[in-house]
């Protein structure tokens, strides 16, 4: 599939795209991104508008195209016959699973002033809860259009739920935000409001990380939006969502391993007898370290119960990171849905795994050792 030879005047193209094609520099990422897309070119009809979208709205075709790449190293078989949803998946088990993709976006999305330096600036200066706040208005929307999507609601001829290949099997919602230029930062603050109704962990007087909860989320024109989707049968129709700050531009970027630079944070866990075992190598509290003269490492370590818990920020050349295609990616499971995805199918220790304890109205979240939490590419490309 031809992805990159443009097919309509500059100005109707994203800046994004202009800059890939444009930059020398960019001809790996090129390639990454090309790889990417294998096997997409067979899906049903679709070949020259998936290309267009790509062309002209760029961030959620790039999001299906890393999914797609995501999807295979996952073990899952593609059936690109099926024109919708935008995934038809068959595990090594036979179970089909489909999935929708989509994402959240900035209004000026497609103008080339929202990726100059001063939009940028701009949006480093918003406040982080109007930022997590607008980014989790924008998630839930995203979501409440794809539930409607699935269901006859918005009077859609052909619902997926009446489609035979998504009947009886999990239907799944990827979802990646690209709201402000602040939405590879966030983790996964704004999704864990959306779907489990909580804020991020906080230390209370006892020196004990807890997590609020939030209920509802108030929009600019007053009206209140109900949070924690997955917390009750509000969101039945969804089987899980998967979720990813890091599944963007930047990913290319890595895997192409053109010059950038890297930041990027890892999470730590360990037993405390683990942690122990080597005290000149493991601290509490926090300590740095360089392991080559341009890899250096912030390092924190606490206290989390009966474990030692933190997370390691390493600033690097891209020839010193290694990450996997699916290193940074979450799953939400939805212990309400009407046919509940299998816990053992999107199940690696790269991928955070997020689920909801009905009985004690309490998250469940297994964020593993060494898995990404975030990270940022920056290229000596200008913008």
């Amino acid at each position: 599939m031809d992805l990159f030879t443009p097919r309509f005047e500059e100005k109707s193209l994203h800046p994004y795209f202009v800059k890939l094609i444009t930059e020398p520099q960019y001809a790996k990422v090129q390639e990454v991104i090309a790889g990417w897309s294998v096997g997409m070119e067979t899906r049903k009809g679709e070949k020259i508008k998936f290309t267009d979208e790509f062309q002209q709205s760029f961030n959620s075709s790039l999001w299906e195209l890393y999914l797609n790449k995501a999807f295979k190293d996952l073990g899952f078989s593609i059936d690109y016959s099926k024109a919708s949803p935008d995934f038809c998946l068959t595990a090594r088990n036979g179970q089909v699973i489909n999935v929708e993709a989509v994402t959240s976006n900035h209004a000026q999305n497609r103008d080339k002033a929202y990726y100059d330096m001063e939009s940028i600036r701009e949006s480093n200066q918003v406040e982080m809860k109007e930022f997590v706040d607008d980014s989790t208005i924008k998630l839930l929307s995203a979501l409440h259009d794809k539930k409607k999507l699935f269901t006859d609601k918005n009077n859609k001829k052909h619902p997926y739920s009446s489609l035979d290949h998504v009947k009886n099997n999990p239907f799944v919602v990827a979802i990646a935000p690209f709201d402000t230029h602040l939405s590879y930062v966030q983790n996964n603050m704004a999704i864990n409001r959306v779907l489990f109704g909580i804020e991020p962990p906080i230390q209370n007087q006892y020196g004990e990380f807890v997590q609020n909860k939030i209920k509802s989320i108030e929009k600019k024109n007053g009206t209140k939006l109900e949070l924690g989707i997955f917390t009750n049968d509000s969101y039945k129709e969804i089987s899980a969502v998967i979720f990813s700050t890091t599944g963007m531009f930047g990913k290319a970027i890595v895997e192409s391993k053109i010059d950038a630079s890297i930041r990027a944070t890892k999470f730590r866990i360990y037993s405390i007898k683990k942690f122990k075992s080597d005290k000149r190598k493991n601290k509490l509290g926090t300590s740095h370290k360089y392991i080559s003269k341009t890899h250096k490492i912030f390092s924190v370590r606490r206290h989390f119960g009966d474990q030692i818990g933190g997370s390691d920020m390493h600033f690097c050349h891209t020839s010193e990171w290694q990450e996997s295609h699916v290193d940074g990616l979450h799953i939400y499971y939805n212990p309400f849905a009407d046919v509940p995805l299998d816990k053992n199918l999107i199940n690696t220790l790269q991928i955070t795994q997020n689920s909801f304890d009905i009985k004690t109205n309490q998250p469940i979240q297994v964020h593993h050792d060494g898995c990404l939490v975030s990270r940022q590419v920056y290229t000596t490309i200008e913008s």
